[in-house]
């Protein structure tokens, strides 16, 4: 399953030449139900329906994984919990700032598959600054602004580059009045500091 809210379109070039069916989830709705602020995660469901595995960033190319979900198919073990806790955070957010953040994310969305983008922007700026931990969140942003990072090639060298940049600006960029996530609303002006 791809979660992607930007569609169908974005997806297809990376399911090409794949025979198994892929469903694109457009409501984020994966990512609210679990809980998950980054790509790729790996579930595990049974025929009765029940969940057998449950990981954040599962990776094919990993062998513990693969045995894991060999294991299940084999019936070799009922469930599948990883010890290694690979994404954990100092996640402060509260749930509804959660809540609003996902509200400003659809929103962001809906306005980047009208064609607004820069109201789409603004809405996934403000949605990051309240769940700055959202992985999902920021790479949506990244996409809309640098697509050609994207196509025909992931660029995950520049998104860890661009990571850093963006957490580095909004380190030097906290003030009394908070900090300011880069690409959102410009700084307000300093000039009534400078007359002091």
């Amino acid at each position: 399953m791809a979660v992607d809210i930007l569609g169908a379109d974005v997806v297809k070039p990376y399911v090409e030449g794949t025979t198994f069916t892929t469903v694109v989830d457009t409501e984020n709705i994966l990512s609210n139900r679990f809980g998950f602020k980054i790509v790729p995660n790996g579930i595990f469901v049974d025929e009765n329906g029940t969940i057998r595995l449950l990981k954040q960033r599962f990776s094919v190319t990993n062998e513990g994984h693969v045995q894991a979900v060999e294991k299940l198919l084999h019936g070799e073990v009922k469930k599948i919990e990883f010890e290694d806790d690979y994404y954990a955070t100092n996640d402060t957010t509260s749930d509804l700032e959660k809540q609003l953040a996902q509200t400003k994310f659809k929103l962001g969305m809906e306005y980047s598959n009208q064609g607004r983008k820069e109201e789409a922007l603004k809405e996934l700026d403000e949605a990051l600054a309240l769940d700055p931990d959202n992985f999902l969140i920021r790479k949506q942003r990244w996409y809309i602004r640098y697509p050609e990072k994207f196509s025909p090639t992931i660029d995950i060298e520049w998104q860890q580059q661009q990571l850093e940049r963006e957490r580095a600006e909004v380190e030097t960029e906290c003030g009394p009045e908070g900090c300011v996530i880069p690409g959102s609303q410009p700084k307000k002006s300093n000039d009534h500091q400078r007359g002091k």
